[in-house]
């Protein structure tokens, strides 16, 4: 028996990343990779609730227009109802 995704699911999730001065992304991701307090962690569609402190690091969202990477610091990341929010202390977009 093999583990398929019912052709009705999502294909995407909703992101926002915010910060308590911007909101620095609202849209769409095929993914998003986070740096938690205690090491990476990955989300993609469907992903069960989840709730954890950020750390230091890059945060990595996959969108249908490529890759965008924020250095963030701080805060929590938060994935309910294939919605991730990311709320940072301080956030800012990586260089490339």
């Amino acid at each position: 028996m093999t583990d398929q995704v019912p052709s009705g699911a999502p294909q995407a999730m909703r992101v926002v990343v915010v910060t308590p001065e911007r909101s620095l992304y609202e849209g769409e991701a095929a993914s998003v990779v986070a740096p938690a307090y205690d090491g990476l962690v990955g989300v993609l569609p469907r992903h069960a609730p989840f709730l954890s402190l950020l750390g230091t690091g890059d945060l990595v969202l996959r969108t249908s227009e490529g890759e965008l990477r924020f250095h963030v610091s701080g805060g929590f990341v938060q994935v309910v109802e294939n919605v991730v929010r990311v709320v940072a202390e301080k956030a800012e977009p990586a260089a490339a």
